[in-house]
């Protein structure tokens, strides 16, 4: 099997039943998640499983899901049958929760870094993000786009946001804190801070 096909050599790409210009929404918002998939998939290489196999667990899923999702975007047929549904957006809910019980307090904005691997998740978040305006900005234009997409890129933001700060806390790498930040968050007082 030859890997190129030079049928998008005319600046056309296939979707599930249909052809569409490699510019479109449509090619952007699941283009995006692809990309986003990609640095999920560099998080893990940075991840040592002795102290993160939760989290390698976790993004092994959500690199299935993201998956899902741009399969879902990128199918133009008539009958649309998708593949990603509610239960992975309540599920990261009751993950974030609980990673959140193990993160340290955050009272002001934090700067992207810290280790190696907090450093590609948060570039992940922001590719998520950038993935979840494009998915709004096709929602816009166009009918018969799965919203749970949109819900799902908003919610794996939070997610790797607080995976980043879990990554850092159990290495014992410190937030770097944006320096001008006032106190935004609320302390948490159960934990008595």
């Amino acid at each position: 099997m030859k890997i190129y096909t030079r049928t998008g050599d005319k600046g056309k790409t296939s979707l599930i039943g249909g052809r569409v210009d490699k510019d479109s929404l449509r090619v952007e918002a699941y283009g995006t998640m692809d990309e986003l998939n990609s640095f999920v998939g560099k998080a893990m290489t940075e991840l040592d499983p002795g102290i993160f196999k939760d989290l390698l667990e976790d993004l092994e899923t959500i690199q299935n899901e993201l998956f899902d999702g741009g399969g879902d975007l990128a199918n133009v047929m008539k009958e649309r049958h998708y593949k990603l549904g509610e239960e992975p957006i309540e599920v990261m809910e009751q993950r974030i929760d609980q990673l959140m019980e193990e993160a340290p307090p955050l009272e002001k904005f934090i700067l992207p870094g810290g280790s190696p691997a907090a450093a590609t998740l948060h570039i992940a978040r922001t590719v998520a993000r950038r993935a979840e305006r494009q998915t709004v900005s096709l929602m816009k234009a166009e009918e018969d786009v799965p919203a749970v997409v949109q819900r799902y890129l908003n919610r794996l933001s939070d997610y790797l946001f607080v995976a980043a700060r879990i990554v850092n806390a159990r290495l014992n790498v410190p937030d770097n804190e944006y320096v001008r930040s006032a106190k935004v968050f609320r302390t948490d007082t159960k934990k008595g801070e």
